[in-house]
């Protein structure tokens, strides 16, 4: 029998594993039906859903180079219906707007806006004062730090 990518075949479980199933196919071919491929729903333990000398219908979805053949049950049979998740509240009312610094002049000095430098030194100058910034900052959490565990 000339198998091909996309055709539905009969087969028996021939041996079970972690990581998936073996079946025998006509020809006396063998096949394997990768764990993922079991169900549309997870399967932890395939043995929930296979045994070995079963019957199944799977359909060939991959045959590579060295002539393996890769099967799936899952694609012989119809998906399960979704169901929707009823809404639990009611669709939340937009967002208002951000406040600008013209109608909130103290939002302005929480978020100030970078100024773009125009050379180089500038660049280095804001650098600078960043990182003064950043270095004393942590230098005051860990001297806090440091006080508070010799209590």
């Amino acid at each position: 029998m000339d198998f091909t990518v996309g055709a539905i075949v009969d087969g028996k479980v021939k041996t079970i594993t972690k990581f998936g199933a073996f079946v025998t196919l006509p020809g006396n071919k063998t096949g394997m039906v990768h764990i993922s491929e079991v169900s549309h729903v997870y399967v932890n333990d395939i043995h929930d859903f296979l045994t070995e000398g079963q019957d199944v219908k799977v359909k060939i979805i991959d045959i590579d180079a060295a002539g393996k053949i890769n099967l799936s049950i899952k694609k012989t049979q119809e998906p399960p219906a979704r169901q929707q998740a009823p809404r639990q509240q009611a669709p939340r009312p937009p967002r208002p707007a951000q406040s600008t610094s013209a109608q909130n002049p103290s939002a302005s000095r929480r978020n100030p806006q970078p100024k773009e430098p125009a050379s180089f030194d500038e660049m280095l100058k804001q650098f600078m004062a960043d990182s003064d910034s950043k270095i004393s900052s942590i230098r005051q959490y860990s001297d806090h730090k440091s006080k508070t565990r010799r209590r």
